[in-house]
């Protein structure tokens, strides 16, 4: 197949062909000779004049054309014997110029001929590799064992050829030439004109991602634009001789690609070449990752660029990507690597936007991943220490040599023995606690709703004061906040959790949770402080745990489950309010020594191992989970869903507050 940049014969060219239309008979001296006439002389070597094929010159281009029509200074037979050179310019003006501004024009001078060859001119669609591999025989070679040779010896007319990338067949300028096609600057935007072609890449089955414009927007691209030597598509898949990656001798193939890749990048492609992956890699697993499983294959860009595959808070998503598909877990690699760290403290921040916190890369490195059991490995327990250090200067060794770094609150260990035991303790009591308030509110409020509602009596002698109606109001202000920025953490993924998304991430949630926890604890440094009052102590001794506390939970579900007639008569406060606050009280203790911990990590790190941390974490989260639970059902319940007091018990705002049922109340039908 014949490129399409080749004329094909002119107007001009025809008119001139016919005029010298082959007569067939002698001409006299007076007149030019027609072909008989030369080929008497130049069809046998007898003669010792240049041979001329009568065949050949019968299938040429120019075979409408007396011989007169390129020997223009033959007049008459028998010529003299020295004649001019043929100049084709006569007829071809516009290729005589295009040679000479071309890498041709040294070599070859003007002459047409060892292209197009002299008196067996072919036809553009005759034109073959041969032609090219008169002079560029290595480059021929290399191209018919390509995938572009290939499929064009097939009989692919698709497929690129010679001309298909050097341009042009008279106008062919050198590789470091800018404005030749295959220059470094133009070279992308050649191999566009076929890999950037939807149609044609769902014909051949390629991939139908625009590569060119995936390219122009890489840290390659944007170097070669400013004058730098940087990468091209030939760097990467070669000239001739592209093969396809799955071939073993392709630049890209998996055991190739590293080489191809540290030819700009030699420091790089040394500390991988003696990587885990990279012994892999020279191994043939076609699993093992290499450059561009973590930077991308046309959309290359730096680790300072925001985007980029390697950035900081986006690199993790390449390691996810092998160490979560099957091919890799099926080859041994622990398979709860991914879930352990994306439920650490570390992966739920970069989920949630932290490009900040510590990533895979920050603790294994990036091309010098090691396992840990290497002496230089950043992982080694010996170098944890300096590893941590990084962004925990206060890690000691006693820090570091905790056991289970990696896991987090998937694992039923959580980490260490410790942690595991403290989730475990965790997992076993909010089950047997959210059942068991579900339980009793619902007996309860199945037994209202068969009765008369119940007459409320305002209770004038201990009325919610101001002080304690603010109080009520920041504690439920600040666990509200501590709550949903807590929770954000766990699960920044959450259509809830957007606001802290919008406004910036994981920094915005951080400073929003401890703010509410500073807000907290200014609540209850002030009850304390109210405690101290004489209504204060009032309340502490209307709160103190009673014999009756024992008791009355009994009667009530004995009362509510129908077993007794009798209604209870409960205190103001009994141990349905006794129950709830002195579970914010534990709650809180449990939360502010777990939060402190967790929030000065880097002095604990100092004077505590590992799994005082990670019981902390364990307990400030699963505690959390309780609190947010026991608020919603328990506190809930009583405030709102009560049909004593629905649709809201507005004590939080006028202060008023009521007694339980009077005796009153049981001898008027409430039985």
């Amino acid at each position: 197949m014949l490129p399409r940049h080749i004329r094909f014969v002119t107007v001009a060219e025809a008119v001139f062909a016919a005029v010298l239309i082959i007569s067939g008979r002698a001409v006299a001296a007076e007149a030019p000779p027609d072909a008989d006439s030369c080929l008497a002389c130049h069809a046998s070597k007898d003669s010792g004049a240049p041979v001329v094929d009568a065949a050949e010159f019968a299938a040429s281009r120019h075979a409408r054309a007396a011989c007169t029509g390129c020997h223009a200074d033959i007049k008459e037979y028998p010529h003299p014997e020295k004649i001019r050179k043929v100049d084709c310019s006569s007829c071809h003006p516009g290729p005589k110029k295009a040679i000479a501004a071309g890498v041709h024009a040294a070599v070859m001078g003007n002459s047409c001929v060892s292209c197009h060859g002299s008196h067996a001119t072919l036809r553009p669609a005759k034109l073959g590799l041969s032609l090219c591999a008169q002079c560029h025989k290595k480059q021929v070679a290399e191209y018919k064992g390509s995938v572009h040779g290939r499929a064009n010896a097939h009989g692919d007319h698709d497929a690129a050829i010679c001309l298909s990338c050097h341009g042009d067949g008279h106008l062919i300028r050198k590789a470091t030439d800018p404005l030749s096609s295959v220059s470094a600057l133009r070279l992308p935007e050649t191999c566009a004109k076929c890999h950037s072609d939807p149609d044609l890449s769902r014909r051949h089955g390629l991939s139908t991602n625009d590569m060119y414009k995936a390219y122009m927007n890489s840290t390659h691209a944007k170097a070669a634009q400013n004058g730098e030597h940087a990468a091209d598509c030939a760097s990467c898949h070669g000239s001739h001789d592209i093969r396809p990656p799955n071939d073993p001798a392709s630049r890209i193939a998996t055991v190739r690609i590293v080489k191809t890749c540290g030819q700009c990048h030699a420091v790089e492609a040394k500390k991988f070449a003696a990587s885990i992956h990279g012994q892999a890699a020279a191994r043939g697993v076609r699993a093992a990752p290499t450059c561009v499983e973590c930077h991308g294959e046309h959309d290359i860009r730096s680790h300072e660029t925001a985007g980029s595959r390697v950035a900081r808070g986006e690199r993790s998503r390449a390691c996810v990507q092998c160490h979560q598909s099957a091919r890799v877990i099926g080859r041994g690699v622990p398979n709860d690597r991914v879930d352990s760290f994306l439920a650490s403290f570390h992966g739920m921040a970069g989920k949630s936007g932290d490009a900040k916190v510590a990533d895979c890369a920050s603790c294994h490195g990036w091309h010098d991943v090691q396992h840990s059991t290497v002496t230089t490995s950043r992982t080694n327990p010996n170098n944890l220490t300096q590893t941590c250090g990084q962004c925990h200067p206060g890690a000691g060794q006693r820090w570091a040599g905790g056991t289970n770094i990696h896991q987090g609150l998937s694992d039923a260990g959580g980490g260490s023995d410790l942690a595991g035991w403290a989730a475990l303790f965790y997992r076993i009591t909010i089950p047997i606690t959210v059942i068991g308030m579900i339980l009793h509110n619902l007996l309860d409020l199945w037994r209202k709703m068969r009765l008369p509602r119940a007459r409320r009596h305002r209770d004038p002698e201990t009325p919610l004061s101001l002080s304690e109606r603010w109080q009520h109001a920041g504690n439920a202000v600040s666990f509200i906040l501590l709550a949903y920025s807590g929770l954000a953490l766990h699960f920044p993924d959450a259509w809830w959790a957007w606001p802290f998304t919008a406004l910036g991430g994981e920094t915005v949630r951080r400073y929003a949770h401890r703010s509410a926890a500073a807000l907290f604890l200014v609540i209850a440094g002030a009850h304390l402080a109210y405690l101290a009052t004489a209504p204060g102590r009032r309340r502490v001794r209307d709160m103190l745990p009673a014999k009756r506390d024992l008791f009355d939970p009994l009667k009530v579900f004995a009362y509510n489950a129908g077993i007794s007639k009798e209604k209870p008569v409960l205190a103001q406060f009994s141990y349905i309010e006794k129950f709830e606050y002195f579970a914010l009280v534990w709650g809180s203790l449990v939360m502010t020594v777990t939060g402190g911990l967790l929030l000065m990590h880097n002095m604990a790190m100092a004077y505590l191992p590992l799994w005082a941390i990670e019981v902390s974490r364990v307990v400030h989260y699963l505690e959390a989970v309780l609190a947010c639970l026991a608020i919603l059902i328990w506190h809930g319940y009583w405030v709102i869903f009560d049909p004593d007091v629905y649709p809201l018990n507005w004590a939080w705002l006028t202060g008023e507050t009521y007694l339980h049922d009077t005796d009153a109340d049981n001898n008027k039908g409430h039985q």
